[in-house]
């Protein structure tokens, strides 16, 4: 059961990728702010001629926060995260130096946006799922049918809710969503209406109705479900 616990807790983590765009757009306008507030040294008096530079301080605290954002929207190892880290490790504070490093976080932001790093973000997902489906036919196998089926049909709404992003559908209810992606050709008809059965049997589950179904529904819930993140994420 503390398994079963802690993965519907995670299911707030589908609110990251909405707070990660939030924060790219904050870091995006602290870093114009950055350069908007640049300023000059003169290098040599006998010239005049100046160099242009940005608040090391208030550099070095955006980099921090870049870096930590990077990380959890594409890795350490992403080759986004580490020309960015190169790059932040030696600015000396120089305008010139920091206009090339916003350039990498720019470029960062907007693959990220674009959707360049989705089928990443998907694998990563239909792998999580797939351990809860485990998780959740080792409770069957248990004996313990009910948490068994309320965990299958909450990575089923998560799956439906990532396939959602994708088509660029708004999240909502599911039965809203699944009708959606129907009209919108993710799949056809039977599926949907196999969805809406899978959901009717969750929800008989969360509210108690045992005698409503059976283990060999949730057997067969559990297998079709299975199916369908394999089909489809």
């Amino acid at each position: 059961m503390e398994k079963f616990n802690s993965f519907v807790v995670s299911e707030k983590s589908m609110h990251k990728e909405s707070l990660v765009q939030k924060r790219l757009q904050e870091l995006e306008e602290k870093g114009k702010t950055i350069i908007a507030a640049k300023f000059s040294h003169v290098v040599n008096t006998r010239t005049g001629r100046s160099v242009d530079y940005v608040s090391f301080a208030n550099v070095k605290g955006w980099g921090t926060s870049v870096v930590s954002l990077l990380r959890q929207a594409f890795g350490e190892h992403s080759a986004h995260c580490q020309q960015f880290e190169a790059l932040f490790a030696s600015f000396a504070g120089q305008l010139s130096s920091f206009k090339i490093i916003f350039a990498v976080f720019m470029a960062a932001k907007e693959d990220y946006e674009g959707g360049y790093i989705f089928s990443l973000r998907g694998l990563v997902k239909a792998e999580v799922l797939t351990d809860a489906l485990e998780q959740a036919d080792e409770l069957l196998k248990a004996g313990y049918q009910t948490p068994a089926c309320v965990l299958t049909g909450v990575s089923l709404e998560i799956a439906i809710k990532e396939l959602a992003t994708r088509a660029s559908i708004p999240v909502s209810r599911l039965d809203r969503m699944n009708a959606d992606l129907c009209k919108a050709g993710t799949y056809n008809i039977a599926k949907q209406q196999q969805i809406t059965a899978w959901a009717a049997l969750r929800n008989k589950a969360a509210h108690g109705e045992w005698d409503a179904y059976s283990a060999d529904d949730v057997k067969d819930m559990l297998a079709g479900v299975q199916r369908f993140l394999a089909d489809y994420l």
